[in-house]
């Protein structure tokens, strides 16, 4: 089958997918894919820039962040992982479990726990361990960007989890469950693996070595000079139309081909790195802004804005903030307030299975985002940047 066939089935089957909502999401993913294509093939310094950042967005991140997602889909898959037998026979190792969970790159093994505690196999402590500690999909951009502040994050996230958790179980706190749904039946599945799948990873490969070799300064000349480009915009262009054409939101089910979750979620990473990195060369580029001039007029405040940034559910927003670290326009001290305020993609099912256990969740987490990202921010205020 054909991408064009594939695409044209999918419209015909689209409520097959979802309903008429998904379909409208559907038609403006289009209309922005089709926008971000314009303005790279507009003439001028427009579209010079434009392919640029499209270029260092899909090479510099999309291609680290899809070998990072494959590696760790095909680890699941290989091995047949079920971390929820493993929590419901944890005992007092539950919440680190919880916290471990909550910590892997992604939304899937934050959203194991939330259905673990709607079936309640699991504390609230638990519950409030892994949203603590994870940091959704944005997880990904940071590790394959800068695998220094992850290895710092990742288990200072962990920790606080884990004695966020501790702390609401030593109070006895008890949330009460409610009945246990499918978490997985929320979320569509693909099925097999698709022709956009596999043309995805076959650019996507070859990008990820040309990316490589750009991190080390290394120039391609000769008859491959123009490789990065090529390889680039053609990345982004196939991620754009998975993303465009997605029957899921950003969440893929763990039972899907681990090559169409990694080009689903890839091509939504690739989206809103995008985003961030248009919005910011653009006001530089068009309006002079100096944004990290602008921040630093209000500096003490950007680390709780970071912190109430988490509070939206979903992972754009977050990986948003976390292409803004990687820029050099905020702190490391933003960039842990949110990973720790952050829920991700899971507070989706958690608010959906029990919104009342989800929203306190999420408002307890903000005591230990203010508490570490402030301490940094005057303790080590360079740490990291």
């Amino acid at each position: 089958m054909t991408l064009w066939s594939e695409f044209l089935q999918l419209n015909r089957s689209s409520e097959t997918y979802s309903d008429r909502h998904a379909s409208r999401i559907r038609i403006r993913r289009v209309a922005i894919a089709v926008l971000l294509l314009f303005l790279a093939g507009y003439p001028g310094e427009l579209g010079e820039l434009t392919r640029g950042i499209v270029v260092d967005a899909y090479l510099g991140v999309s291609v680290f962040v899809a070998a990072t997602l494959l590696a760790i889909y095909g680890a699941e898959k290989l091995f047949r992982f079920d971390f929820g037998k493993l929590m419901r026979s944890a005992g007092r190792l539950e919440v680190p479990i919880a916290a471990l969970l909550g910590v892997v790159p992604g939304c899937g093994g934050a959203v194991v726990v939330v259905a673990a505690y709607t079936a309640g196999h699991a504390r609230f402590g638990s519950l409030v361990a892994a949203l603590t500690a994870t940091m959704g999909d944005a997880a990904f951009v940071l590790l394959a960007v800068r695998p220094d502040a992850a290895a710092v994050l990742f288990p200072l996230a962990f920790g606080v989890g884990v004695l966020s958790g501790w702390v609401i179980n030593a109070i006895n706190y008890r949330m009460p469950a409610k009945s246990a749904l499918a978490v997985c039946d929320m979320v569509p599945r693909i099925g097999s693996a698709r022709t956009r799948d596999a043309i995805f990873v076959a650019i996507a490969a070859p990008g990820f070595l040309v990316g490589f070799i750009l991190l080390f300064q290394i120039e391609f000349t000769g008859p491959i000079a123009d490789l990065p480009t090529v390889l680039g915009l053609a990345g982004a262009s196939i991620a754009m139309f998975v993303w465009a054409t997605s029957p899921v939101n950003a969440m893929t089910n763990k039972d899907d081909p681990p090559s169409s979750r990694t080009s689903e979620e890839t091509s939504f990473i690739t989206v809103w790195v995008l985003a961030a990195f248009l919005a910011y060369d653009y006001a530089v580029a068009f309006t002079g802004l100096n944004l990290e001039a602008a921040f630093d007029l209000i500096a003490p405040l950007i680390p709780l804005v970071a912190i109430f940034v988490g509070f939206i559910p979903g992972c754009g927003p977050q990986i948003l903030v976390t292409a803004l670290y990687i820029s050099g326009a905020i702190p490391f001290a933003a960039l842990i307030g949110n990973a720790i305020s952050n829920d991700g993609d899971a507070l989706f099912p958690a608010i959906a299975l029990n919104p009342k256990a989800a929203v306190w969740a999420t408002l307890v987490s903000a005591i230990p985002a203010v508490i570490v990202a402030y301490g940094f921010f005057f303790l080590a205020p360079g740490f990291l940047n």
